[in-house]
């Protein structure tokens, strides 16, 4: 089972850990990304994420099924934020579930540094003193 989406809304962890639960797995694995409210020298006042939404999905997906490819992966939840978001809020969660825990752990790693790499997601971090885009995951 896989689940990807792209949304506007507040991400829900204990959705995603839950959709990604089976008796087939001993081991779940999930990463949950939140805003944080300092880079290394500025204060952060909020980020604001947009994505290519068809294109972004796409990726999400071929992420999923790539770690379903290299690890025995019986569940996958990929949710990723757009909009303005600010300290603490979660901008990204991956749950994956799979027979033993170094897999879930392998593959949840996998997928969220491919995601920073691939995913045509941008964030937009504003600061007291100006602003500037940046990599949806640097």
């Amino acid at each position: 089972m896989i689940e990807i989406q792209l949304l506007d809304r507040e991400l829900d962890p204990k959705y995603c850990t839950e959709c990604v639960y089976t008796p087939e797995a001993g081991g779940i694995a999930v990463f949950v990304g939140t805003v944080r409210n300092q880079t290394a020298d500025k204060r952060v006042l909020r980020l604001e994420f947009e994505a290519y939404e068809k294109m972004a999905l796409s990726e999400m997906r071929k992420i999923a099924e790539r770690a379903a490819e290299q690890w025995p992966v019986k569940r996958i939840v990929i949710h990723h934020r757009t909009g303005v978001l600010y300290a603490g809020d979660i901008a990204v969660i991956i749950a994956v579930s799979t027979p033993h825990r170094k897999a879930a752990f392998e593959a949840c790693a996998f997928a969220i540094d491919t995601l920073k790499e691939t995913v045509p997601i941008w964030k937009k971090e504003i600061f007291e003193d100006g602003e500037v885009w940046v990599a949806a995951h640097p």
